[in-house]
């Protein structure tokens, strides 16, 4: 196990090292509420490589989601800055769409449309942007048998299962190539084994896609098993309290969460979180 200090780039480093995906800095959050101000996420730095999957974990209502959705392009921040590609995603309180519509999203419910059958559900954000009737359904033909959807492209979201709506929705955030997946506790509504599995086709399919993640999680053996490096906020305000290197090598298989190191990282955050209480 690593434990990261984050320290500022020099400006030799930020004038020779390639863009990371996602910068983040000072990023906060403030909310009104009848009660006065609160604080929600406060002074977030974090930079995030092209291909690196990262897990953020924290007590309900750390802000975990909050910052989600500022990098996402759905909650302006209240404070700092949020790059992708280098490009600033937030104008003051107004989104810069160039650089949101490279962004994919995941929740924990699917959402899929339940008029449209899986192969449409997964097309359609293909068909917002204008893309032909024989392209779109071609990527969604291609993306429903990458998540292991192949024989059901046209079923409807009523006739599959919950893991299944689940492949369905990851595949329908892939349809138009984001550079950055967003990811809200995906797979939490999903019971223990289903969950596993998913787990597995999750990290097999950003693999192949070489995706860049930022999921959010409540589960640390989930994070530590899908993630390069797990993101630990402390309770509200959130902050970033450490950063975890997970040193396995990836693809991992489901026996990992057996060793010792695996164990041993994942004891390690559940002190840490107990120490909040």
């Amino acid at each position: 196990m690593i434990n990261e200090t984050l320290t500022p780039d020099s400006p030799a480093t930020e004038a020779t090292a390639p863009l990371p995906r996602l910068r983040i800095r000072g990023v906060g959050r403030d909310f009104q509420t009848k009660a006065g101000v609160t604080r929600a996420v406060s002074n977030v730095d974090l930079d995030i490589e092209r291909g690196e999957f990262v897990a953020l974990i924290g007590r309900s209502g750390c802000g975990k989601t909050t910052l989600l959705r500022m990098i996402g392009g759905l909650l302006a921040p209240s404070a700092g800055t949020i790059e992708v590609d280098g490009r600033h995603l937030w104008r003051d309180d107004r989104v810069e769409h160039s650089a949101v519509a490279r962004l994919g999203f995941v929740f924990q419910e699917s959402n899929l449309f339940p008029w449209f059958s899986v192969l449409d559900n997964i097309a359609l954000p293909l068909k917002l942007r204008g893309v032909g009737k024989a392209e779109r359904r071609a990527r969604a033909t291609e993306l429903a048998e990458l998540v292991g959807l192949a024989g059901f492209e046209k079923s409807y979201p009523r006739e599959l299962s919950g893991g299944m709506r689940q492949r369905a929705a990851i595949a329908r955030s892939l349809s138009t190539e984001p550079d950055l997946l967003l990811m809200d506790e995906p797979f939490g509504a999903l019971d223990a084994l289903t969950r596993e599995r998913m787990n597995l086709e999750l990290q097999r399919i950003v693999l192949q896609t070489r995706s860049t993640v930022v999921f959010v999680t409540h589960d640390i053996p989930e994070a530590v098993f899908l993630a390069d490096r797990v993101v630990h906020m402390t309770p509200r305000p959130g902050r970033i309290r450490q950063i975890l290197s997970v040193p396995d090598a990836k693809p991992r298989d489901i026996e990992l969460q057996t060793t010792p190191g695996f164990n041993e990282i994942v004891r390690n955050l559940r002190h840490d979180l107990d120490e909040e209480e």
